[in-house]
């Protein structure tokens, strides 16, 4: 039950931003063990200024105008161990699939308690028994 949210520079074409999507997608299946069709994302195109970054560069890493932030937030619960395998598999990915550096792939995940959620009708589908 992830929410992705994707904000990177409007510079990007559509079929980029797709691509980005779905590896994001894949990588939840596959290593995050997200149950199928659980895509919710919320996709956000930036003019120039909009994405802020440090240009100096953080932890030894650069940036360029370029940056893709992913955020997602997920049910707590999963490993360190699997965090890591998501960020490479995302990371990479997204730089093997768009040509985009993998040092621009900047990731946030944020984990929140399962009946946090609520996918329609006002229910909290996922209540504690």
């Amino acid at each position: 039950m992830p929410l992705v949210r994707i904000s990177l520079s409007a510079s990007h074409s559509k079929e980029t931003v797709k691509t980005i999507s779905d590896v994001i997608y894949e990588v939840m299946l596959d290593v995050a063990s997200v149950p199928l069709n659980d895509k919710f994302q919320i996709i956000h195109s930036h003019a120039p200024g909009e994405l802020v970054y440090p240009e100096e560069g953080y932890l030894g890493i650069q940036y360029t105008p370029n940056i893709v932030f992913i955020q997602v937030t997920w049910n707590a619960g999963r490993s360190v161990e699997v965090k890591k395998a998501f960020y490479k598999a995302v990371a990479e990915g997204i730089s093997q699939r768009t040509g985009t550096r993998i040092e621009d792939v900047w990731i946030n995940l944020v984990d929140v308690q399962r009946e946090n959620w609520s996918f329609g009708n006002g229910e909290m589908q996922y209540a504690p028994k």
